[in-house]
This record gives structure tokens, C-alpha cells and sequence, in this order.
């Protein structure tokens, strides 16, 4: 087993894969080997989450066998330059053991640490989670719900001080954390307080600095007020500097879009993360075709929303077309990209022309 689960799984990684990923995804390596840095505990995070729910464990197991056999040929493929199928296989991995919402947490939770828009860190985080499910599954030895269960809960401590502070923050509300408990806890608290003590060191050294700076009285009141800004700067920097808010996304779902219960605008967004996800991981005629029934059924959701829909007010539709609106140049570009490849316009154009004309119709 593993003495530090993380990173074993990070060693697995070498350079030039990581270079490779980063050639692919068309961004700098330094950027990549951050965004893998925050992907790996995240999603360690995710499955021990998984693991303490009734049949978590087992359904980790099951997928976490049919990884962990193959770690070489993986491994492989990404060396290979292979990464469509690692994405693909990443993607139902992700899809099932996560879900729709929690995959798109932890893809927002990567990109905002790394500077990625959602869409980029949701195809390194397909590309990544097959990995982490086959150095699971080697590192267990015991590729059974007790097994797999075990080595994560070992591991808390270790997945927890890897995550950086910024992902921890923005995943804490999403209770992908919770099984964590006080590793997460602790991880945050010493985080928070090396930013305190550096606050109140700098703080104290400018009050000196203010005090000793002049003998005149008349002028004490300007180096009090220039302590006063540096510990603010100090404060702005390590608590309300841009890599630790949560930025607006565009497709947010706003307030307000709940009909007979049901949250419309989660729903939409939802569906339009799962729709990304799977026409990312369409890259020919066979991949289309297993695509087909994920598509069908993100169109059978979309069917649901247009119903309920009629039952909102004008503005909750203003703030429904709000929400579809900014994402569609993304969603046709995919759309146009996959009907491109040989073979596939056959077989999904007349489903994406359904599911283009359904989300026109949200955003109008």
C-alpha cells in the first residue's frame, strides 16, 4: 500500500506526459502541471466521498478493477499521445461515479486554481480520472469495496494537505469534502492561519516602521495611515486576491428558476456540462455511436425544462435565456467539430439538430 497515495499517482506522470497533455490541450506546461497538481487529491476527495455512501465502495471497486489491470496500457495511450480514448473512458468515469454536478464542481474547482475555462479543465480531468482509478486500484491490492474503502480512508490526511487552499474552498460547499472531515478541516485552519501570522507580521513590522520613521509628531498621523494601507494590501492579497473568489461562470445558474420544486436552472446546467463532456470525447464513428444514447437523453431533459419552462414568469425566462445564452457559441463550435469527423454526421446529425434547435429555443 501506498505511504502517500497522491503522490504515487503524481509520479506516474511524468514530464513529457504532462507535456503532452499540455500540447494537446494547447496550454502552457507549467499551467497543466498545476491544474494535475489540484486535479489528483480532487478527485481522491470525490471517490472518498463516494466510498461512505451505501454501495460507494463497491462501485469504485468495480471500476477501479477494470482500470487497475490496465495502469500500463494507460499510462501507454497518454505517452502515446492517445488521449482521446483516456478522455472518453474518463468521462463515464466521472459521469458515474460522480455524477453530472459534482463532476462539473470539480472541473470548476481545477480550472479556477489553474486558470482554465470549464471546458479545458473538464477534458484534463477525463484525461486524468482513469489514471487515478488504475494507481487505486494497483495500490489497494485488494480491489474490493473493504479494499478500495481502506486505503482511501488511510489516505485522508494525505489527500487533504494536497489540495490546494483555493480548490478546498470552492469544492467545501459542494460536500465533496465532507468524508474528509477534520483532514479538510485541519488542512484549512493551518492554511488560514499562516496567512494570519504573516498578516500580523508584516502589520507589526510596518507599525514599527511608521513609528520609527519620523521623531516629529506632526507627521506620526501619515506613517500610521501608511500601516494601516500595508496591512490592508497584505489582507487583500491573502484573502481577496482573485485565485481564492469564486468567478462568475458564464451559464451560471441564477435565483429564481425553480418550478413545482425543481431547479430549472441546475437542471439546464447540468445537462449543457454533460453535453460538453460527451461530444468532447467523440472522435469517430464508434465513439459517435456510443454517444448517441447520452445525447438522446440530454435531449429528453431539455424536453422536460421546455415544458416547465412555460410555467415561468418573463423574467425567470429572461434569466433561463441568460443562462443558455452565453454557452452556445462554445456549444455549436463542438457540434460543427464533431459532425465534421468522418462518418459521425450519419449517425448524430439529426439528434444534435434536435438538441441545438431545443437549447435556440432556451436562449431565445
Amino acid at each position: 500500500m501506498a505511504s502517500n497515495l497522491v503522490s504515487y499517482i503524481a509520479q506516474l506522470l511524468t514530464p513529457d506526459m504532462i507535456a503532452r497533455i499540455a500540447s494537446a490541450l494547447g496550454l502552457d506546461t507549467n499551467k497543466v502541471q498545476g491544474a494535475v497538481n489540484a486535479a489528483i487529491p480532487a478527485v481522491l476527495a470525490g471517490l472518498t466521498g463516494v466510498a461512505a455512501q451505501p454501495g460507494g465502495a463497491q462501485r469504485i471497486a468495480d471500476t477501479a478493477s477494470q482500470q487497475g489491470g490496465s495502469l500500463d496500457n494507460l499510462l501507454g495511450m497518454l505517452a502515446g499521445g492517445d488521449q482521446a480514448s483516456l478522455a472518453q473512458s474518463g468521462s463515464q468515469i466521472i459521469s458515474s461515479l460522480f455524477g453530472a454536478r459534482d463532476g462539473n464542481a470539480l472541473a470548476g474547482a481545477i480550472g479556477n486554481v489553474s486558470g482554465m475555462d470549464p471546458r479545458t479543465s473538464g477534458s484534463l480531468l477525463a484525461t486524468l480520472a482513469p489514471l487515478v482509478m488504475g494507481g487505486l486500484a494497483r495500490q489497494s491490492g485488494d480491489v474490493s469495496a473493504n479494499g478500495i474503502a481502506g486505503l482511501l480512508a488511510s489516505q485522508k490526511d494525505n489527500i487533504a494537505a494536497a489540495l490546494p487552499a483555493g480548490a478546498r474552498e470552492l469544492l467545501g460547499g459542494s460536500g465533496l469534502l465532507s468524508a474528509l472531515g477534520g483532514s479538510a478541516q485541519s488542512a484549512a485552519a493551518s492554511v488560514g492561519q499562516t496567512a494570519r501570522d504573516t498578516a500580523a507580521t508584516v502589520g507589526t513590522a510596518a507599525e514599527r516602521t511608521a513609528a520609527t520613521a519620523t521623531p516629529s509628531g506632526s507627521r506620526n498621523w501619515l506613517y500610521w495611515v501608511i500601516a494601516v494601507l500595508a496591512l490592508a494590501a497584505v489582507l487583500f492579497y491573502l484573502f481577496g486576491k482573485p485565485g481564492g473568489e469564486v468567478a462568475p461562470e458564464a451559464g451560471a445558474p441564477g435565483p429564481g428558476l425553480t418550478v413545482g420544486g425543481v431547479d430549472i436552472g441546475q437542471q439546464v446546467q447540468d445537462s449543457m456540462a454533460s453535453l460538453q463532456t460527451t461530444l468532447t470525447g467523440i472522435t469517430d464513428a464508434a465513439s459517435a455511436t456510443a454517444a448517441l444514447p447520452k445525447l438522446e437523453e440530454i435531449s429528453g431533459g431539455l424536453d422536460k425544462v421546455a415544458g416547465a419552462a412555460g410555467q415561468l414568469s418573463a423574467e425567470q425566462k429572461a434569466a433561463l435565456s441568460a443562462l443558455v445564452g452565453p454557452m452556445m457559441p462554445t456549444l455549436n463550435g463542438l457540434f460543427d467539430k464533431v459532425l465534421a469527423i468522418p462518418g459521425v454526421s450519419d449517425i448524430l446529425k439529426p439528434a444534435i439538430d434536435a438538441l441545438k434547435a431545443k437549447l435556440t429555443s432556451l436562449a431565445a
